[in-house]
């Protein structure tokens, strides 16, 4: 699964880790992620995060 990493602060959603902080189990994909999904760190939105190669 693909990573995306903020762009703001460089906090990096790992898709097969989740995210603890939202509830958000293992195996969540970035596109299924909400439209209201903030960074944990820094809280921008989905649209402020890049694919990570």
């Amino acid at each position: 699964m693909q990573k995306y990493v903020c762009d703001a602060c460089g906090w990096i959603y790992d898709p097969e880790v989740g995210a603890p902080e939202y509830d958000l189990e293992p195996g969540v994909a970035f596109e299924d992620l909400p439209e209201d999904f903030e960074c944990p760190l820094c809280g921008v939105g989905k649209d402020s995060f890049s694919p990570l190669d």
